[in-house]
């Protein structure tokens, strides 16, 4: 794969996460900083009187000038530490430590599924273009797409959880019994199944239309019509010469989403109470914790820049015509 990439290209793209990500944390903390919200006084508790808030502010930096805050933290930063979270009062890096695998099996399983169904329904609607098949698909997909990820949510669980009793309704795990070994995978694995789905939802839709109308353009090539002249069977022209082809737009999106999957995570695991990041970003958000909506952003961000990344260098694995200068 990475042979396929010009050097330079690799090298230049990497040399611009820095800047990106610094841009990205001088807009974050400016921001953060003139977000209407009072950490101190949360700081102090309830009932603190001007005195004891004042102590708080001071105990927190947050007295000090914004310029001087900013250096200070981006000292931290460089030397790998993301400060201490003013609500939870632990360091910022445990705590998304202790979540970051949560998150990255929920977010995880929901690109594997949407990619998996997404290509799959393209395929078929591509097979047999403007019958009911395809009108169906088209139909289903549309519909996908236009649900909300939050209200879906919501109806998964009265429906699927509440009222039929088939998967259980929020958490990562039966607090109600230690299970070990198998069973505990197993467990996890049933509490994992209705996030996953409904954050899937609208990828799968969107990767469906996109994988349909990426064939669709490829079956008006040249070598396809000398594909089907030497014999070969409409079905393998779609999947072995003409997927491959459209699989390129298709690469472009998933890599396009991997942010969008990221937020969409912090609404699901809210409603689903998934002990990952976005639950822990959502709290922040609340409680004006400055360390932990900083580092969650500039994790967050960084993740992006390098599935975007991958995203090129997967491009040019699949089609070594591509050469990036």
């Amino acid at each position: 794969m990475l042979w396929a990439v010009n050097r330079r290209y690799l090298v230049r793209r990497v040399l611009q996460v820095v800047p990106t990500l610094f841009g990205i944390l001088i807009v974050t903390f400016l921001l953060v900083h003139v977000a209407p919200n009072e950490p101190a006084r949360d700081f102090a508790g309830e009932g603190a009187d001007q005195a004891q808030i004042d102590a708080a502010s001071s105990y927190l930096g947050l007295d000090r000038p914004l310029p001087e805050q900013f250096v200070d933290y981006v000292g931290q930063v460089l030397h790998g530490d993301f400060g201490t979270s003013f609500a939870q009062r632990q360091p910022v890096n445990d705590l998304i430590s202790a979540r970051l695998p949560a998150t990255l099996l929920l977010a995880g399983s929901a690109l594997v599924l949407s990619t998996l169904g997404g290509i799959a329904l393209g395929l078929l609607a591509a097979r047999r273009p403007h019958s009911r098949v395809d009108l169906g698909v088209n139909t289903l997909t549309l519909l996908a797409y236009s649900l909300p990820a939050f209200w879906l949510a919501q109806l998964v669980i009265l429906g699927v959880a509440l009222k039929a009793g088939l998967l259980p309704a929020s958490g990562m795990s039966d607090s109600h019994v230690s299970y070990t070994g198998l069973d505990a995978v197993g467990d996890t694995l049933t509490h994992l199944v209705l996030p996953a789905l409904v954050l899937a939802v609208s990828e799968v839709a969107l990767l469906a239309r996109v994988t349909r109308t990426g064939l669709l353009a490829q079956k008006e090539k040249g070598y396809l019509r000398a594909a089907r002249a030497k014999g070969v069977s409409e079905e393998q022209a779609t999947s072995h010469h003409a997927l491959p082809n459209a699989l390129l737009p298709v690469i472009t999106v998933i890599g396009s989403r991997v942010g969008f999957l990221v937020s969409g995570a912090v609404l699901v695991e809210t409603v689903f109470a998934w002990p990952g990041l976005g639950r822990l970003l959502v709290d922040a958000g609340q409680s004006g914790d400055h360390p932990v909506i900083l580092g969650m952003v500039l994790l967050i961000s960084f993740a992006v820049i390098v599935v975007n990344l991958v995203t090129d260098l997967v491009y040019a694995w699949v089609d070594p015509r591509i050469r990036y200068r």
